[in-house]
């Protein structure tokens, strides 16, 4: 049987993007089928693995999701393990995720407790998003695997290992990918006035876009607009007569999300006008908030604080955007920080988790589980 660490090695070399983990599901599937399978059922949906454990004397189905997905990202670390995969990285943390669920799968299948357990590789996490058509899957397919309670855990870079972090209540933010097209007509530099320029449009959306935050919404809330993409134009002596904007909306609270887009829809509208123009808004996908079960986090922390090779905080909630909220939306549950010591943060292409974290923390978390 395969070492933890060979595992995670093992999969940090062939990360796949959201619905193309083709090999990542045939290599969980590998280690899944190796183990005794008296007390397992396993399910594939798309490119994902559902694995339900029965225990000894069931009342309830406790859940743990990880997700499996890579990103788009040229790896730049001198690991000997580094992506196989020319482009593709696992540069947050989800071959770590992965391993851990495997090892807490092993040891739970080993030695069941006495509720049953489901196991969820869930994929494109990244995006455009796994956790909810899952979640509807599951209730429509399996509604006997539904758990009564879900549980995952993501890396954090900034954190020692053996420190695990979480908050009650709110901790990651709503998420609603932003694609704003603008349309005007193209013509040569020298006859301005023949043309709709889109680039001046697109330049003077940005500016206005940054007042919605500052002059829409109440100082006491919060709220994210990032345009992190512009492009326009071909060549330097030709008008542009189309523009694109791309970027990011985060709120603490879905109303705000709601204000947000009204006020992204006003703008457009005052740019078509006012360039003589037509817009096209593309919201792609979104994340419902992450908000934590308070009084099964607080339960969490207590069990943490208790534990002598752990050490927990409770955090501040961030504008990160994660769809396990998906999950939490209909499922009690919480989610949690786990500390991987790493100079370089989420999503770099120089990543490098310590993997002590998985030898520490899948004894944690079996031991919390067993708890419940």
């Amino acid at each position: 049987m395969k070492t933890l660490q060979q595992i995670r090695r093992d999969l940090h070399q062939i990360p796949e993007i959201g619905f193309q983990e083709y090999k990542t599901q045939a290599y969980l599937l590998e280690e899944i089928y190796a183990l005794n399978q008296q007390r397992l059922t396993v399910v594939k949906w798309k490119t994902g693995v559902l694995v339900h454990v029965k225990g000894l004397n069931p009342t309830k189905t406790i859940g743990w999701r990880s997700d499996i997905d890579g990103l788009p990202i040229d790896e730049q670390t001198t690991i000997e393990f580094a992506s196989e995969h020319d482009g593709f990285m696992h540069a947050c943390g989800h071959d770590i995720h992965m391993t851990v669920a495997l090892g807490l799968l092993r040891r739970i299948n080993e030695e069941p407790i006495t509720d049953s357990m489901v196991f969820l590789f869930q994929p494109a996490e990244e995006g455009p998003g796994g956790a909810l058509p899952m979640r509807e899957w599951l209730k429509k397919e399996h509604p006997e695997f539904l758990p009564d309670a879900i549980f995952a855990f993501h890396i954090a870079p900034e954190y020692p290992v053996g420190t695990v972090a979480t908050r009650p209540g709110l901790l990651f933010a709503n998420t609603s990918e932003l694609f704003i097209d603008l349309s005007g007509v193209e013509g040569h530099a020298a006859f301005p006035h023949r043309t709709k320029d889109m680039s001046v449009a697109a330049a003077s959306l940005l500016l206005q876009l940054q007042t919605i935050v500052s002059r829409s919404i109440n100082p006491l809330d919060s709220a994210v607009v990032t345009i992190g993409k512009m492009t326009s134009g071909t060549v330097q002596n030709i008008i542009s007569g189309h523009a694109r904007l791309e970027g990011t909306i985060r709120t603490m609270d879905a109303q705000i999300m709601i204000n947000v887009k009204n006020r992204i829809e006003a703008l457009c509208k005052a740019t078509e006008i006012a360039f003589e123009c037509e817009f096209k808004i593309d919201y792609g996908s979104g994340y419902y908030q992450v908000f934590n079960t308070p009084e099964i986090t607080s339960d969490f922390l207590k069990f943490a604080e208790q534990d002598a090779f752990t050490t927990s905080i409770e955090c501040d909630a961030a504008m990160t955007g994660e769809d396990f909220g998906f999950f939490l939306e209909e499922i009690p549950g919480m989610l949690f920080w786990a500390g991987v010591d790493s100079p370089y943060g989420l999503h770099n292409a120089k990543l490098n988790p310590d993997e002590k974290v998985i030898d520490y923390l899948v004894p944690f978390v079996e031991s919390y589980l067993r708890s419940l």
